[in-house]
Protein backbone atom coordinates (compact mmCIF):
# COMPACT_ATOMS: atom_id res chain seq x y z
CA UNK A 1 0.00 0.00 0.00
CA UNK A 2 1.37 3.64 -0.75
CA UNK A 3 1.49 5.84 2.03
CA UNK A 4 1.94 8.80 0.16
CA UNK A 5 -1.80 9.58 -0.02
CA UNK A 6 -2.41 8.72 3.12
CA UNK A 7 -0.10 11.14 4.25
CA UNK A 8 -1.10 13.89 1.74
CA UNK A 9 -4.87 13.28 3.24
CA UNK A 10 -3.58 14.11 7.12
CA UNK A 11 -1.69 16.98 5.62
CA UNK A 12 -4.84 18.52 4.46
CA UNK A 13 -6.88 17.95 7.53
CA UNK A 14 -4.18 18.28 10.56
CA UNK A 15 -6.36 19.41 13.49
CA UNK A 16 -7.54 15.87 14.32
CA UNK A 17 -4.26 13.94 13.56
CA UNK A 18 -2.83 16.50 15.72
CA UNK A 19 -4.84 15.77 19.12
CA UNK A 20 -4.50 12.64 18.54
CA UNK A 21 -0.78 12.22 18.02
CA UNK A 22 -0.80 14.97 21.19
CA UNK A 23 -2.58 12.43 23.13
CA UNK A 24 0.03 9.65 22.06
CA UNK A 25 2.93 11.36 23.04
CA UNK A 26 1.74 12.77 26.52
CA UNK A 27 0.32 8.89 27.24
CA UNK A 28 3.79 7.20 26.11
CA UNK A 29 6.00 10.24 28.52
CA UNK A 30 3.45 9.61 31.17
CA UNK A 31 3.21 6.27 31.27
CA UNK A 32 6.57 5.40 31.03
CA UNK A 33 7.66 7.31 34.15
CA UNK A 34 4.79 6.74 36.18
CA UNK A 35 5.67 2.65 35.42
CA UNK A 36 9.24 3.11 36.10
CA UNK A 37 8.88 5.21 39.11
CA UNK A 38 6.13 2.46 40.52
CA UNK A 39 8.80 0.17 39.99
CA UNK A 40 11.32 2.05 41.79
CA UNK A 41 9.22 2.63 44.86
CA UNK A 42 8.25 -1.14 45.19
CA UNK A 43 11.73 -2.08 45.28
CA UNK A 44 12.39 0.12 47.73
CA UNK A 45 9.42 -0.62 49.68
CA UNK A 46 10.12 -4.94 49.23
CA UNK A 47 13.74 -4.39 50.47
CA UNK A 48 14.91 -6.95 53.25
CA UNK A 49 15.28 -5.98 56.39
CA UNK A 50 18.03 -8.35 57.43
CA UNK A 51 15.55 -9.34 59.57
CA UNK A 52 14.73 -13.40 58.36
CA UNK A 53 10.73 -15.11 57.96
CA UNK A 54 9.52 -11.31 58.94
CA UNK A 55 5.70 -12.61 59.29
CA UNK A 56 7.05 -14.73 62.09
CA UNK A 57 7.90 -11.41 64.13
CA UNK A 58 6.05 -9.01 66.52
CA UNK A 59 6.61 -6.89 69.38
CA UNK A 60 5.17 -6.15 72.98
CA UNK A 61 5.76 -2.50 74.53
CA UNK A 62 5.25 -3.07 78.30
CA UNK A 63 4.56 0.03 80.33
CA UNK A 64 4.72 0.14 84.25
CA UNK A 65 2.22 2.74 85.90
CA UNK A 66 5.29 3.08 88.48
CA UNK A 67 8.99 3.31 88.21
CA UNK A 68 10.75 0.77 90.26
CA UNK A 69 14.52 0.96 91.21
CA UNK A 70 17.21 -0.15 88.85
CA UNK A 71 17.41 -3.65 90.40
CA UNK A 72 13.55 -3.76 90.75
CA UNK A 73 13.26 -3.15 86.58
CA UNK A 74 16.61 -5.13 85.70
CA UNK A 75 14.59 -7.90 87.89
CA UNK A 76 11.12 -7.25 86.56
CA UNK A 77 12.33 -7.29 83.34
CA UNK A 78 14.26 -10.57 83.45
CA UNK A 79 10.50 -12.31 84.97
CA UNK A 80 8.99 -10.69 82.15
CA UNK A 81 11.09 -12.65 79.64
CA UNK A 82 10.61 -15.48 81.39
CA UNK A 83 6.72 -15.30 81.02
CA UNK A 84 6.84 -14.62 77.60
CA UNK A 85 9.78 -17.06 76.43
CA UNK A 86 6.75 -19.97 78.36
CA UNK A 87 4.43 -18.85 75.67
CA UNK A 88 3.67 -22.03 73.22
CA UNK A 89 4.43 -21.43 70.13
CA UNK A 90 7.35 -18.64 71.29
CA UNK A 91 10.84 -19.51 69.55
CA UNK A 92 12.87 -16.55 70.90
CA UNK A 93 12.24 -13.46 72.70
CA UNK A 94 14.97 -10.43 73.33
CA UNK A 95 14.44 -7.12 75.23
CA UNK A 96 15.35 -4.42 72.66
CA UNK A 97 14.55 -0.76 72.47
CA UNK A 98 13.60 -0.30 68.88
CA UNK A 99 12.73 -2.42 65.81
CA UNK A 100 13.22 -1.96 61.80
CA UNK A 101 10.95 0.23 59.96
CA UNK A 102 8.77 1.20 63.41
CA UNK A 103 10.54 5.04 62.31
CA UNK A 104 10.86 5.74 65.94
CA UNK A 105 14.58 5.59 67.10
CA UNK A 106 17.22 6.62 68.43
CA UNK A 107 20.55 7.61 66.12
CA UNK A 108 24.19 8.55 67.29
CA UNK A 109 27.51 9.68 66.27
CA UNK A 110 29.93 7.26 65.56
CA UNK A 111 33.82 8.17 65.35
CA UNK A 112 36.68 5.72 65.27
CA UNK A 113 39.66 7.58 67.14
CA UNK A 114 39.17 8.95 70.46
CA UNK A 115 38.93 13.63 69.52
CA UNK A 116 37.74 12.86 66.51
CA UNK A 117 35.98 15.95 64.68
CA UNK A 118 33.68 14.94 62.80
CA UNK A 119 31.81 11.83 62.67
CA UNK A 120 32.43 8.86 60.83
CA UNK A 121 28.57 7.65 60.58
CA UNK A 122 25.12 8.63 62.00
CA UNK A 123 24.03 5.26 63.29
CA UNK A 124 21.11 3.54 64.79
CA UNK A 125 21.91 1.74 68.20
CA UNK A 126 19.80 -1.59 68.93
CA UNK A 127 20.18 -2.07 72.42
CA UNK A 128 19.23 -5.69 73.19
CA UNK A 129 19.44 -8.01 76.40
CA UNK A 130 19.05 -11.15 74.31
CA UNK A 131 20.42 -12.32 71.30
CA UNK A 132 18.94 -10.38 68.53
CA UNK A 133 20.97 -12.43 66.30
CA UNK A 134 18.96 -15.74 67.04
CA UNK A 135 15.62 -13.45 67.62
CA UNK A 136 15.87 -11.99 64.06
CA UNK A 137 17.66 -14.54 62.49
CA UNK A 138 20.29 -12.29 61.20
CA UNK A 139 22.85 -13.41 59.49
CA UNK A 140 26.91 -13.13 60.67
CA UNK A 141 29.26 -12.62 58.37
CA UNK A 142 32.31 -12.35 60.04
CA UNK A 143 32.80 -12.63 64.08
CA UNK A 144 30.68 -13.87 66.78
CA UNK A 145 27.34 -13.23 68.55
CA UNK A 146 27.30 -12.29 71.86
CA UNK A 147 27.72 -14.52 74.96
CA UNK A 148 26.19 -14.45 78.56
CA UNK A 149 29.51 -12.29 79.80
CA UNK A 150 29.19 -9.28 77.24
CA UNK A 151 25.84 -8.38 78.47
CA UNK A 152 25.44 -5.16 80.76
CA UNK A 153 23.28 -3.52 82.99
CA UNK A 154 22.78 0.16 82.59
CA UNK A 155 20.79 2.57 84.56
CA UNK A 156 20.19 5.35 81.90
CA UNK A 157 19.51 8.10 84.75
CA UNK A 158 23.01 7.83 85.97
CA UNK A 159 25.00 6.17 83.91
CA UNK A 160 26.72 6.67 80.20
CA UNK A 161 28.43 3.91 79.91
CA UNK A 162 28.65 1.97 76.69
CA UNK A 163 29.12 -1.76 76.12
CA UNK A 164 32.56 -2.75 75.70
CA UNK A 165 31.23 -5.14 72.37
CA UNK A 166 29.06 -4.70 69.42
CA UNK A 167 27.81 -6.38 66.20
CA UNK A 168 27.45 -4.04 63.51
CA UNK A 169 25.84 -4.15 60.29
CA UNK A 170 27.75 -4.67 56.43
CA UNK A 171 26.94 -1.40 55.39
CA UNK A 172 28.23 0.31 58.51
CA UNK A 173 31.54 -1.54 58.34
CA UNK A 174 32.30 -0.29 55.08
CA UNK A 175 31.27 3.40 55.93
CA UNK A 176 33.50 2.92 59.23
CA UNK A 177 36.60 1.38 57.77
CA UNK A 178 36.54 1.87 53.49
CA UNK A 179 38.54 -1.38 51.77
CA UNK A 180 39.30 -2.96 55.31
CA UNK A 181 39.42 -6.62 54.64
CA UNK A 182 37.92 -7.56 58.34
CA UNK A 183 36.89 -5.01 60.58
CA UNK A 184 36.80 -7.57 63.72
CA UNK A 185 38.55 -6.28 66.53
CA UNK A 186 38.61 -2.70 65.36
CA UNK A 187 37.16 0.00 67.95
CA UNK A 188 34.80 2.89 67.33
CA UNK A 189 33.59 5.16 69.69
CA UNK A 190 29.84 7.15 70.58
CA UNK A 191 30.46 10.92 70.62
CA UNK A 192 34.13 12.75 70.17
CA UNK A 193 35.23 13.10 73.74
CA UNK A 194 38.37 11.95 73.96
CA UNK A 195 36.95 10.14 77.84
CA UNK A 196 34.98 7.87 75.64
CA UNK A 197 34.50 4.20 75.68
CA UNK A 198 36.03 2.41 73.07
CA UNK A 199 33.60 0.08 71.34
CA UNK A 200 35.10 -3.46 69.91
CA UNK A 201 33.27 -4.93 67.06
CA UNK A 202 33.37 -8.73 67.50
CA UNK A 203 30.49 -9.86 64.70
CA UNK A 204 28.98 -8.44 61.35
CA UNK A 205 25.65 -9.07 60.13
CA UNK A 206 24.85 -9.06 56.63
CA UNK A 207 22.05 -6.44 56.86
CA UNK A 208 19.84 -4.82 59.70
CA UNK A 209 18.11 -1.82 58.15
CA UNK A 210 17.32 1.30 60.79
CA UNK A 211 13.96 1.75 61.89
CA UNK A 212 13.83 4.72 59.37
CA UNK A 213 14.73 2.75 56.85
CA UNK A 214 16.39 5.53 54.62
CA UNK A 215 16.55 4.88 51.13
CA UNK A 216 20.08 5.68 50.83
CA UNK A 217 22.63 3.33 52.30
CA UNK A 218 22.47 4.92 55.76
CA UNK A 219 19.36 3.10 55.85
CA UNK A 220 21.05 0.03 57.01
CA UNK A 221 24.13 2.13 59.38
CA UNK A 222 22.78 -0.10 62.43
CA UNK A 223 24.48 -1.42 65.63
CA UNK A 224 23.85 -3.74 67.85
CA UNK A 225 24.73 -3.47 71.58
CA UNK A 226 24.37 -5.53 74.54
CA UNK A 227 22.92 -4.29 77.83
CA UNK A 228 19.99 -4.21 79.35
CA UNK A 229 18.90 -0.63 80.20
CA UNK A 230 16.31 0.55 83.09
CA UNK A 231 15.31 4.59 84.19
CA UNK A 232 12.34 4.70 81.91
CA UNK A 233 8.21 3.10 82.77
CA UNK A 234 8.91 -0.62 81.18
CA UNK A 235 10.59 -2.06 78.57
CA UNK A 236 9.84 -3.68 74.60
CA UNK A 237 10.34 -7.00 73.47
CA UNK A 238 10.64 -8.63 70.17
CA UNK A 239 9.57 -11.80 69.70
CA UNK A 240 9.85 -14.68 67.42
CA UNK A 241 6.52 -17.21 66.41
CA UNK A 242 6.28 -20.58 65.24
CA UNK A 243 5.72 -20.71 62.12
CA UNK A 244 1.94 -19.69 61.25
CA UNK A 245 1.46 -18.71 64.79
CA UNK A 246 2.21 -15.13 65.12
CA UNK A 247 -1.36 -13.85 65.82
CA UNK A 248 -2.14 -16.57 68.16
CA UNK A 249 1.00 -16.15 70.30
CA UNK A 250 1.06 -11.97 69.61
CA UNK A 251 -2.49 -12.62 71.86
CA UNK A 252 -1.58 -14.76 74.45
CA UNK A 253 2.16 -13.33 74.63
CA UNK A 254 0.09 -10.06 75.93
CA UNK A 255 -2.44 -11.91 78.18
CA UNK A 256 0.76 -13.77 80.16
CA UNK A 257 2.01 -10.48 80.42
CA UNK A 258 -0.77 -9.13 82.21
CA UNK A 259 -1.31 -11.91 84.23
CA UNK A 260 2.12 -12.51 85.72
CA UNK A 261 1.74 -8.57 86.43
CA UNK A 262 0.67 -8.03 90.14
CA UNK A 263 -0.17 -4.07 89.47
CA UNK A 264 -2.28 -3.13 86.24
CA UNK A 265 0.16 -2.35 82.99
CA UNK A 266 -0.38 -1.04 79.58
CA UNK A 267 0.52 -3.42 76.66
CA UNK A 268 0.69 -2.43 72.62
CA UNK A 269 1.39 -5.37 70.40
CA UNK A 270 2.87 -4.62 66.62
CA UNK A 271 3.90 -6.59 63.59
CA UNK A 272 6.78 -6.16 61.84
CA UNK A 273 4.44 -6.71 58.62
CA UNK A 274 2.60 -3.88 60.38
CA UNK A 275 5.53 -1.62 60.57
CA UNK A 276 6.64 -2.08 56.37
CA UNK A 277 2.82 -1.42 55.99
CA UNK A 278 3.11 1.61 57.91
CA UNK A 279 6.81 2.43 56.78
CA UNK A 280 5.70 2.52 53.38
CA UNK A 281 2.10 3.36 53.28
CA UNK A 282 2.68 6.44 51.07
CA UNK A 283 4.48 4.53 48.16
CA UNK A 284 1.88 2.04 47.94
CA UNK A 285 -1.08 4.99 47.82
CA UNK A 286 1.50 6.89 45.18
CA UNK A 287 1.76 3.35 42.93
CA UNK A 288 -2.25 2.93 42.61
CA UNK A 289 -2.00 6.52 42.28
CA UNK A 290 -0.23 6.39 39.26
CA UNK A 291 -1.56 3.05 37.96
CA UNK A 292 -4.69 4.62 38.00
CA UNK A 293 -3.99 7.62 36.25
CA UNK A 294 -2.31 5.85 33.54
CA UNK A 295 -4.98 3.61 33.13
CA UNK A 296 -7.21 6.61 32.56
CA UNK A 297 -4.89 7.84 30.08
CA UNK A 298 -4.92 5.17 27.67
CA UNK A 299 -8.51 5.05 27.80
CA UNK A 300 -8.68 8.87 26.99
CA UNK A 301 -6.37 8.06 24.33
CA UNK A 302 -8.45 4.41 22.80
CA UNK A 303 -11.73 7.20 22.78
CA UNK A 304 -9.63 9.99 21.20
CA UNK A 305 -8.34 7.53 18.39
CA UNK A 306 -11.75 5.74 18.16
CA UNK A 307 -13.98 9.06 18.04
CA UNK A 308 -12.09 10.22 15.47
CA UNK A 309 -11.39 7.42 13.42
CA UNK A 310 -15.67 7.12 13.34
CA UNK A 311 -15.97 10.63 12.76
CA UNK A 312 -13.94 9.78 9.05
CA UNK A 313 -15.79 6.87 8.62
CA UNK A 314 -18.85 9.11 8.35
CA UNK A 315 -17.01 11.84 6.67
CA UNK A 316 -15.77 9.69 3.93
CA UNK A 317 -18.78 7.28 3.73
CA UNK A 318 -19.03 8.05 0.08
CA UNK A 319 -15.52 8.08 -0.67
CA UNK A 320 -15.19 4.81 0.62
CA UNK A 321 -18.64 3.62 -1.60
CA UNK A 322 -17.00 4.52 -4.77
CA UNK A 323 -13.37 2.98 -3.96
CA UNK A 324 -15.36 -0.46 -3.49
CA UNK A 325 -17.53 0.36 -6.66
CA UNK A 326 -14.42 0.20 -8.35
CA UNK A 327 -12.76 -2.71 -7.35
CA UNK A 328 -11.72 -2.11 -3.43
CA UNK A 329 -11.60 -5.21 -1.75
CA UNK A 330 -12.69 -4.71 1.87
CA UNK A 331 -9.03 -5.56 3.52
CA UNK A 332 -8.15 -2.74 1.30
CA UNK A 333 -10.49 -0.38 3.49
CA UNK A 334 -9.68 -1.86 6.60
CA UNK A 335 -5.89 -2.12 6.00
CA UNK A 336 -6.39 2.03 4.86
CA UNK A 337 -7.53 3.01 8.04
CA UNK A 338 -5.51 0.93 9.99
CA UNK A 339 -2.44 2.68 8.30
CA UNK A 340 -3.63 6.26 8.38
CA UNK A 341 -3.55 5.18 12.41
CA UNK A 342 -0.25 3.87 12.71
CA UNK A 343 1.57 6.48 10.73
CA UNK A 344 -0.54 9.47 13.35
CA UNK A 345 0.67 7.12 16.34
CA UNK A 346 4.23 6.51 15.58
CA UNK A 347 4.25 10.22 15.01
CA UNK A 348 2.93 10.53 18.63
CA UNK A 349 5.38 7.82 19.35
CA UNK A 350 8.27 9.81 18.65
CA UNK A 351 7.43 12.89 20.48
CA UNK A 352 6.19 10.81 23.29
CA UNK A 353 10.13 9.24 23.24
CA UNK A 354 11.71 12.89 23.72
CA UNK A 355 8.94 14.27 26.13
CA UNK A 356 9.28 11.19 28.35
CA UNK A 357 13.46 11.49 27.89
CA UNK A 358 12.60 14.96 29.44
CA UNK A 359 10.25 14.53 31.75
CA UNK A 360 12.62 12.00 33.50
CA UNK A 361 15.11 14.08 33.22
CA UNK A 362 13.17 16.91 35.28
CA UNK A 363 12.70 13.92 37.63
CA UNK A 364 16.09 13.03 38.11
CA UNK A 365 17.21 16.71 38.68
CA UNK A 366 14.47 17.15 41.32
CA UNK A 367 13.48 14.16 42.63
CA UNK A 368 17.32 12.34 42.24
CA UNK A 369 15.49 8.98 40.73
CA UNK A 370 17.85 6.92 38.36
CA UNK A 371 17.47 7.61 34.60
CA UNK A 372 14.77 6.05 32.77
CA UNK A 373 15.59 2.52 30.98
CA UNK A 374 14.88 2.39 27.40
CA UNK A 375 12.92 -0.63 27.20
CA UNK A 376 9.98 1.19 29.25
CA UNK A 377 9.70 3.36 26.36
CA UNK A 378 10.02 0.88 23.90
CA UNK A 379 7.09 -1.47 25.96
CA UNK A 380 5.21 1.65 26.11
CA UNK A 381 5.46 2.81 22.11
CA UNK A 382 4.58 -0.90 21.58
CA UNK A 383 1.64 -0.94 24.21
CA UNK A 384 0.77 2.62 22.48
CA UNK A 385 0.69 0.94 19.16
CA UNK A 386 -1.31 -2.07 19.57
CA UNK A 387 -3.99 0.45 21.75
CA UNK A 388 -4.09 2.31 18.16
CA UNK A 389 -4.57 -0.51 16.51
CA UNK A 390 -7.51 -2.24 18.91
CA UNK A 391 -9.32 0.69 18.85
CA UNK A 392 -9.43 2.08 15.41
CA UNK A 393 -9.97 -1.60 14.67
CA UNK A 394 -13.81 -1.42 14.81
CA UNK A 395 -14.52 1.90 13.17
CA UNK A 396 -12.28 0.75 10.29
CA UNK A 397 -14.31 -2.62 9.88
CA UNK A 398 -17.46 -0.83 9.83
CA UNK A 399 -15.86 1.14 6.70
CA UNK A 400 -14.87 -1.85 5.11
CA UNK A 401 -18.40 -2.98 5.59
CA UNK A 402 -20.19 0.02 3.81
CA UNK A 403 -22.00 -1.68 0.56
CA UNK A 404 -20.77 0.68 -2.52
CA UNK A 405 -24.83 0.78 -3.78
CA UNK A 406 -25.59 2.75 -0.30
CA UNK A 407 -22.36 4.95 0.29
CA UNK A 408 -22.87 6.39 -3.30
CA UNK A 409 -26.85 6.92 -2.73
CA UNK A 410 -27.75 10.46 -3.59
CA UNK A 411 -29.31 11.18 -0.36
Amino acid sequence: MALHPILSALLRNKTGPLLVAIQVALSLAILANALYIIEVRQAVAARATGVAHEEQVFGLQVRQLVKGSHQEQIALQQRETATLRAVAGVVSVAAVTQSPLSRSGNYFSLFTAPGQTAPVAQTTHYVAADSLVQTWGLKLVEGRDFTATDYIDIDTTVSFDTPAVVIISQALARQLFPGAASVIGKSIYQGSGADRNAMRIIGVVERLQTPAAQTSERGEFSLIAPARLTGGFGADYTLRAEAGQRDRVMKEAEAAIRAASPTPLIVRSNTLQGHRQDRYRADYAMAWMLVTVSVLLLLITASGIVGMASLWVTQRRKQIGVRRALGARRVDILRYFLAENFMITSAGVVAGVLLGLGLNQLLVSQLELPRLPPVYLAGGAVLLWLLGIAAVYGPAWRAASISPATATRSA
